[in-house]
């Protein structure tokens, strides 16, 4: 019994990774997916490993993570791969209070993201 599986989305020729509540706010996210776009997948996991910027550490494992779905469960070529989407998305706000003079009180938030990550592997080119 039970329900049909659910359609497919994407296309046969690509695979997705998505990752909730990372801990940074999206503005500072899109900057490090915004760098690997379009990127073959093998040169953006280069990139992701050397950059200077703490949360790429989670993009390359969201980043591995596409890959690895893409070889499993879609079989699909690793080496033909390359980063097709890379979006983020506002997550949940965590409010805190710092205290402030004269009693009052400083509002922080602090925000979490959502990374969607898609690869898609290339079409071959005439005379491969």
């Amino acid at each position: 019994m039970g329900k049909k599986p659910a359609d497919r989305v994407l296309a046969d020729t690509e695979a997705k990774a998505f990752s909730a509540t990372i801990r940074t706010s999206p503005r500072k996210l899109n900057l490090v997916a915004a760098s690997i776009r379009g990127m073959k997948a093998e040169v953006a996991l280069h990139s992701l490993t050397f950059s200077k910027r703490r949360i790429a550490q989670d993009v390359k494992k969201v980043l591995q993570s596409a890959i690895a779905n893409a070889e499993n469960n879609h079989q699909l070529d690793v080496d033909r791969l390359y980063v097709a989407e890379a979006y983020v998305g506002k997550a949940m706000v965590m409010k805190r209070w710092s205290a402030r003079a004269r009693g009052r009180v400083g509002r922080v938030e602090k925000p979490f993201s959502n990374l969607t990550v898609i690869v898609r592997e290339r079409e071959e080119a005439i005379g491969e």
